[in-house]
């Protein structure tokens, strides 16, 4: 097998836009994984792996996994470790990337009221956030995640990593607005996530299945058309100095609170 060594490669070049571009990612119906652990996952997840990028190194350092994962692949390249280096979207490259079709894998949620906690995420702009609650979220148990489309994009490099192969696993749905989707959810309690005194302590909360917990923007919170088609309002009590948490921290502990 010939090895790529050039920069200026086609591959190399649909690589690079995939990694960069979320309209390309969209256009192409496909994402791309980085580090072995996460193509393993990948592999483990039954996704559908159109190619497998590697360097010589890699394979001979990790022969065992890598072979599994180039078994299922549509395709495999050998590249140079330069080459690798400029594709690669981490300081420590492990000189190991996958290419996957994007995931089917939206829950069925015309069942939502036979039960389930679900998280909502209205706005959320960091994917390295987005990644973090991911992961959280399968990590305790959550049923599912519904993204408003103005999310950043699930298959970004930095959500994909972050999640640390939740994004394989996880059931979620994009919808277009959340306050629609929650206006939808007849007979199922909603909850939006606000800084204010006078909202309910998360702490003091029951969560009966089904129920959907709301999370806004890093910087914004909520749009109040979201806390608008909500139930009741919550609020993780600061009894601190500070007056607000990071969107992925606040997330675990909502979470942690709705599953407990």
């Amino acid at each position: 097998m010939n090895i790529i060594s050039s920069k200026d490669n086609a591959l190399v070049k649909h690589i690079n836009k995939l990694l960069k571009s979320s309209k390309y990612r969209k256009e192409n119906k496909s994402f791309v994984a980085e580090g072995l652990r996460v193509c393993f996952d990948a592999y483990l997840s039954e996704a559908e792996i159109e190619a497998v990028v590697y360097t010589e190194r890699a394979f001979e350092k990790n022969r065992d996994l890598l072979s599994q994962i180039i078994s299922v692949s549509n395709k495999k390249y050998i590249v140079t470790e330069s080459v690798f280096s400029a594709l690669s979207d981490t300081k420590t490259p492990q000189g190991v990337l996958c290419i996957i079709k994007t995931l089917d894998k939206s829950t069925l949620f015309d069942t939502i009221k036979n039960g389930g906690k679900f998280l909502a995420l209205d706005n959320i702009q960091d994917p390295s956030n987005l990644g973090t609650i991911l992961r959280t979220a399968e990590a305790v148990g959550i049923n599912a995640v519904v993204l408003s489309r103005d999310c950043c994009d699930i298959y970004s490099p930095k959500v994909v990593r972050g999640s640390m192969g939740a994004v394989f696993r996880l059931n979620y749905l994009i919808c277009n607005s959340v306050a629609q989707f929650i206006s939808e959810q007849n007979g199922v309690k909603s909850y939006a996530a606000v800084v204010d005194s006078g909202a309910k302590k998360v702490n003091e909360i029951v969560f009966d299945s089904p129920c959907i917990v709301c999370i806004g923007n890093e910087g914004n919170g909520l749009k109040q058309s979201t806390i608008d088609a909500c139930d009741e309002n919550i609020t993780i009590p600061m009894p601190g100095r500070a007056e607000s948490l990071n969107a992925s921290v606040a997330a675990g502990i909502l979470m942690w609170e709705m599953v407990k």
